[in-house]
């Protein structure tokens, strides 16, 4: 992390709170597309899907994962008011380990709240890869 004014030319230098921002936003599609999975759990198993101990751990755990990744979008949406909007950092590095196409765009995309999943799409969509 380098303060803009000792920012050095190599890469594409962004504010860190914008970036922090667009990880918040991509934590929030990750959420809402968990909590999608639980009810569709709920219809392909049946009515007998609760009566299993090992299937409400899984229905549990789904819940867990959803509180999980609002809980850190919570926190690093209220730590980032804390951050100076001139610290600086190349993104160049960590961008290219970001294996979806279309995260990696949302994340490096320059837009506050990006999103990476069209949370839109029709049923059926799907892309090949």
């Amino acid at each position: 992390m380098q303060n803009e004014n000792k920012a050095d030319n190599q890469g594409f230098q962004e504010e860190l709170p914008e970036i922090l921002m667009r990880i918040v936003s991509e934590l929030h599609d990750v959420a809402y597309l968990i909590e999608r999975v639980e009810p569709q759990l709920l219809e392909l198993g049946g009515p007998n899907v609760l009566a299993s101990a090992d299937s409400i751990k899984v229905l549990q755990g789904i819940d867990l994962a959803v509180q999980k990744a609002r809980g850190l979008a919570e926190f690093i949406d209220t730590i980032t008011g804390a951050i100076p909007n001139d610290w600086m950092i190349d993104m160049t590095t960590a961008l290219s380990l970001v294996k979806l196409a279309d995260m990696q765009k949302a994340l490096g995309a320059g837009l506050r709240h990006g999103h990476s999943q069209p949370l839109v799409k029709a049923a059926g969509d799907f892309d090949f890869f």
